[in-house]
């Protein structure tokens, strides 16, 4: 009976403790929240906006539309709109796939070349979501941006070009922002596991301050907070945007 009991209980442990189909665990570490301190805290007179990815392609009712997308629209309309009345700089990052799809990622380049166009430049389903903007009539101006240059859309607002998940790769943004004086970031977008994590780590590596707007992030989920304030980025709703980041002057 011993015997049996000591083979139990080691088979129990390997189960539980190293077997690899064992459900992951959040790490305790996730748990700990940064404190924000001199080096992390976002500095109001020095903050940007960057939007990521809120083209309407992504949208309900277009291809590659998803709902949760549609449901960070109007809390990041809601910031952009307390930046425009702040007056703080506003930057919006766009995705533009080539029809032969040699500017893709790899893994977006199969679907693209079997003949489903995604984020066509030209097309209304590479136009940002009307909400963000600050006059509907604004399009794409795509061949000024696919040459890696900065559309100026109004007062202190700006589109940029990537051609990758992050915003940083390849593309103008980092000189642009050290132009602008800019030491803190704003994030907004769609969709967390993509586009504004990989943003988001790339600032972190530039020595940028963050704030990622929760309501705003689609797919962004407990795990995903706790990741983010692991690394120093400050987590808030939109909410709290106008108050905590945008004084009035």
């Amino acid at each position: 009976p011993l015997r049996s009991v000591l083979i139990y209980n080691s088979l129990l442990f390997i189960l539980t403790e190293v077997s690899p189909f064992r459900a992951p665990v959040v790490s305790s570490s996730f748990k700990e929240v940064i404190a924000m301190d001199e080096w992390t805290s976002p500095d109001p007179t020095r903050m940007s906006l960057l939007t990521i990815d809120i083209q309407r392609e992504f949208q309900p009712g277009f291809p590659s539309g998803r709902p949760e997308n549609a449901l960070a629209v109007p809390a990041a309309a809601a910031v952009a709109r307390a930046f425009r009345e702040a007056e703080r700089p506003i930057i919006h990052i766009v995705r533009l796939y080539l029809p032969d799809g040699s500017n893709a990622d790899l893994c977006r380049r199969s679907r693209i070349l079997s003949g489903k166009p995604l984020l066509l430049p030209g097309s209304e389903s590479s136009q940002i979501a009307l909400e963000l903007l600050p006059h509907p009539a604004i399009v794409l101006d795509h061949e000024l941006l696919l040459a890696g240059r900065a559309q100026e859309i109004g007062e202190a607002e700006w589109i940029i070009y990537k051609p990758r998940f992050g915003a940083f790769y390849r593309t103008p943004l980092e000189e642009h922002l050290r132009r602008l004086g800019v030491n803190t970031l704003v994030i907004t977008g769609s969709n967390y596991p993509n586009c504004p994590r990989a943003t988001i780590y790339e600032a972190s590596e530039r020595d940028f301050r963050i704030v990622a707007v929760t309501d705003a992030v689609s797919l962004l989920d407990d795990r995903g907070i706790a990741e983010l304030e692991a690394i120093g980025v400050l987590c808030i709703p939109s909410g709290e945007v106008p108050d905590r980041l945008l004084p009035r002057r």
